[in-house]
């Protein structure tokens, strides 16, 4: 058996380059517990920084509000 590390794009694992695998190839996935943390951590930050948010104007002129 031999054991390769990937990455998903768009829902598909892509392997480094050399690794060639025959079609149809029967493989076994598994995901580390810090690898998935890390992943969504990374995919949460990315999508927060796209849509940043504006501070809110306020109007100086009303107070206690």
């Amino acid at each position: 058996m031999r054991a390769f590390k990937g990455r998903v794009e768009r829902g598909v694992v892509v392997l480094p380059e050399g690794a060639d695998l025959p079609e149809g190839t029967i493989v076994t996935v598994t995901v580390g517990e810090v690898e998935m943390i890390r992943a969504r951590m990374r995919a949460a930050l990315i999508r927060n920084a796209k849509r940043r948010s504006r501070g809110r104007v306020t109007n100086p002129d009303v107070v206690g509000v």
